[in-house]
C-alpha cells in the first residue's frame, strides 16, 4: 500500500448531538444529512479545491492544499447551514461543528493519518454548534488574509496529544453579508460618526507573559479603566463587550476608530514575572495614529489597583481637554483587597459574555467563589445576579440556580457594599422590572446607573426597557439608540433590536417594526420574537399573507415559547400593550 508525507490542511467535522437526532428520526436524519453533504458541503469543498477524504457516519474528514481556503470553506459550509432547513424545529436542525488543523499527514489513497489530524478532530469537539476552532498554526496563516473575527480561547490540554494546543474560535458573520476586515463580525459596516464629544475605546490588554491564566489579569485590568471611564460625563465610552471584540486580532487603530466611531484609542499590555507586574499603555489618536500618551508602570502585585489609577487619570486627562483643567475626582469604588477573588470575579465575566448554558453555570460559580473569598467584594454579588438575570431571560440556560427573588437581594448587597457601583444599580433596574413589573422602581434605579457612570451601555438599555413597558416607548428608543451606540457589537444585539421592534410597535410605527424586525432576524435568525413582532405589525397593516409567514417561523422555532408568549401576560406588559400585541397577532392569523 503506497503512502507518502505531506503538510496539508485538515478540515474534521460532526453533526451535534447527532445520536439524539438519529433517536428521534433514524431515516429522516440521515436523509437530511446526505442532502447537506450532496447540495452544500461537497460542492463548497471541491469550489476550494478539497477533497473529503472520507466520511465518518456523522460527519466527515476533508484536506486542503491551502490553509485560507479549509477555513474559508468552513465559514460558507456554516453561513450556508444557517439558510437550510428553515421549516425544521431549532432542536431538530443539523448543525455542524467544524475544527481546521494545519499539519504534516501521512496520505495513503482512502485516508490520512497523523497527529496533525488527531488535533483537527479534537478542535472540532471543542467547537459550538455552528462554529468553528483552529489552531494557532491556522491562525497565524490567515491572520492577515481572511476577515474573520478570531477570539483566543488559551492553550488547551487535547486528549493524547502531547502539547497544549493554542485554540481560536472563528467568528464569520452573519448569512448573506459581504465579508471584510472592515467590521469585527466580518460584515461591511459604514464609519460610525464621531459623538460630540472626546469618544474612547479602551482595547484588551495584551498577555505578554506567555502564561494563559495571565489573560484575565490583563482583561480585568483593561476592564476597570473601562469603568473608571465610564463614570466621566464629559467622554464617550465604548462598552467592554464591544472594544474586546477586538481580542486576539491584529488590528489598525485607524480601522478601530471607523468601525467604532472613536476619535481615541487606549491599548496596552501586561507581562508579569514572580511578583512584580509591568503594565504598558498608549493613548493613540485614531484619525492621523498619532501617540498623545504612553507610560508604563512596575509595581507590585498588591499595588495593581494603583496601577490602574494611575493610568485612567493619565488617560483621562490626555483625550479630554475639556477637563484637563478642572479637578478630576477619582469615582468612589472599593476595590477588593484579595486578588484571588478579583481573578475569580474576572474568570466569571469572561464566562457569562459567551450566553450558552454551560458558560453560564460556569460564571455562577466563579462569581460565588469570589463572594466566598471575600464577602467584601460587591463585584461577585453583582455578577451573580447578572448570571440569574441571564439566564431568567433565556429559561433554557437555567441550571443549578434558579432564578427567583436571590436575584434582587444579590444586586441589593452589590449596591450596599459598594454604593458607586454602576453595573449593580443597571442589574437592579432589570430585576424590578422583569421580575417584578416595577416600572417606577426600575427607571429610580436606571436613572441612578446613568447619573454614576453616563456612558454604561446596559444602564441605558435598562432605562430603555423600563420606558418602552411602561408606555413611553418613544423616549425608550432615544435610551435603546443610545445603549447601542456605546457598545455596537455586542453579543446581544439581536435582542436589543428586538426591544427596538417593540418599541416602534408599541409607537404605532409598523414600517419601521418591519425593517427593525429584519435587521434583528438578520443578526439571528433563530430567535423567535422578532418574527413575533413582525407578524402583529404586518398584520396591523393588513398584510395578511407576509403576516402569516412571520407567524409560521415564530411558531416553528419555540412553539412552546410562541403559546406561552401569546397566552400569559407576563409582570413587564401592561394590560394594553398586551392587548395591543395580541391584536396584531390575531389580524396576522393566530386563532389563540
Amino acid at each position: 500500500m503506497s503512502q507518502t508525507r505531506r503538510l496539508a490542511a485538515i478540515l474534521a467535522a460532526d453533526v451535534a448531538g447527532y445520536s439524539r437526532l438519529m433517536g428521534a428520526d433514524e431515516e429522516g436524519t440521515h436523509e437530511r444529512l446526505k442532502a447537506h453533504l450532496r447540495e452544500l458541503i461537497e460542492p463548497k469543498i471541491a469550489e476550494h479545491r478539497g477533497r473529503i477524504v472520507k466520511n465518518t457516519g456523522d460527519g466527515f474528514l476533508a484536506e486542503f492544499p491551502s490553509v485560507v481556503g479549509a477555513v474559508r470553506c468552513a465559514a460558507e459550509v456554516q453561513r450556508g447551514m444557517i439558510d437550510r432547513e428553515p421549516e425544521v424545529r431549532e432542536e431538530q436542525r443539523i448543525t455542524f461543528r467544524i475544527g481546521v488543523n494545519l499539519g504534516d499527514v501521512i496520505a495513503e489513497p482512502d485516508d490520512i493519518y497523523g497527529d496533525g489530524v488527531n488535533v483537527a478532530a479534537r478542535l472540532e469537539a471543542l467547537a459550538e454548534p455552528g462554529g468553528i476552532c483552529i489552531s494557532r498554526m491556522v491562525r497565524d496563516q490567515i491572520r492577515d488574509k481572511l476577515p474573520y473575527q478570531l477570539e483566543d480561547l488559551g492553550e488547551r490540554e487535547l486528549k493524547n496529544i502531547a502539547r497544549p494546543v493554542r485554540v481560536y474560535r472563528v467568528g464569520v458573520g452573519a448569512p448573506g453579508t459581504v465579508l471584510s476586515a472592515e467590521a469585527p463580525g466580518g460584515a461591511v459596516k459604514a464609519p460610525l460618526p464621531l459623538p460630540d464629544k472626546p469618544s474612547i475605546a479602551v482595547l484588551p490588554f495584551s498577555n505578554m507573559s506567555g502564561d494563559p491564566e495571565q489573560e484575565f489579569f490583563a482583561d480585568g485590568i483593561a476592564e476597570d479603566i473601562i469603568t473608571a471611564l465610564s463614570r466621566y460625563p464629559s467622554l464617550f465610552v465604548i462598552a467592554r463587550n464591544s472594544s474586546f471584540t477586538y481580542k486576539g486580532r491584529a488590528v489598525d487603530v485607524k480601522q478601530v476608530g471607523r468601525e467604532l466611531g472613536v476619535r481615541y484609542v487606549l491599548e496596552g499590555g501586561l507581562r508579569k514575572a514572580g511578583d512584580r507586574i509591568r503594565v504598558t499603555a498608549q493613548l493613540v489618536e485614531a484619525e492621523t495614529g498619532n501617540h498623545i500618551w504612553a507610560e508604563h508602570y512596575d509595581r507590585d502585585l498588591v499595588d495593581i489597583f494603583a496601577v490602574q489609577d494611575e493610568i485612567t487619570g493619565a488617560a483621562t486627562t490626555a483625550v479630554a481637554p475639556a477637563i484637563r483643567d478642572a479637578e478630576l475626582r477619582r469615582a468612589l469604588r472599593k476595590p477588593t483587597g484579595s486578588l484571588d477573588a478579583w481573578a475569580a470575579y474576572q474568570r466569571g465575566l469572561w464566562h457569562l459574555s459567551k450566553v450558552s448554558t454551560d458558560d453560564n453555570i460556569l460564571a455562577q460559580r466563579l462569581f460565588q467563589q469570589a463572594i466566598d473569598i471575600d464577602p467584601s467584594f460587591a463585584g461577585g454579588y453583582r455578577g451573580l445576579a447578572m448570571a440569574y438575570m441571564q439566564a431568567a431571560g433565556r429559561p433554557y440556560m437555567r441550571g443549578p440556580f434558579e432564578p427567583n427573588t436571590s436575584t434582587e437581594s444579590l444586586a441589593r448587597q452589590a449596591i450596599a457594599l459598594d454604593p458607586a457601583d454602576a453595573e449593580a444599580h443597571s442589574t437592579l433596574a432589570a430585576v424590578r422590572l422583569y421580575l417584578r413589573g416595577d416600572y417606577e422602581g426600575a427607571l429610580a434605579e436606571a436613572e441612578r446607573a446613568l447619573a454614576l457612570s453616563p456612558n454604561l451601555a446596559s444602564a441605558h438599555g435598562a432605562l430603555a426597557q423600563t420606558l418602552i413597558f411602561s408606555g413611553r416607548p418613544r423616549e425608550g428608543l432615544v435610551a435603546l439608540e443610545r445603549s447601542i451606540r456605546l457598545d455596537p457589537y455586542n453579543r446581544t444585539l439581536p435582542v436589543r433590536l428586538t426591544h427596538l421592534t417593540m418599541g416602534l410597535y408599541f409607537s404605532g410605527e409598523y414600517e419601521g417594526v418591519i425593517e427593525a424586525a429584519k435587521r434583528a432576524i438578520r443578526s439571528n435568525p433563530h430567535i423567535p420574537n422578532p418574527y413575533r413582532w413582525l407578524a402583529a405589525a404586518l398584520g396591523q397593516l393588513g398584510r395578511t399573507a407576509e403576516a402569516k409567514e412571520a407567524l409560521e417561523k415564530a411558531i416553528a422555532i419555540a412553539p412552546a415559547s410562541f403559546d406561552m408568549f401569546v397566552r400569559q401576560r407576563v409582570p413587564w406588559h401592561r394590560p394594553e400593550d398586551y392587548a395591543h400585541m395580541v391584536e396584531g397577532l390575531r389580524k396576522a392569523g393566530w386563532e389563540g
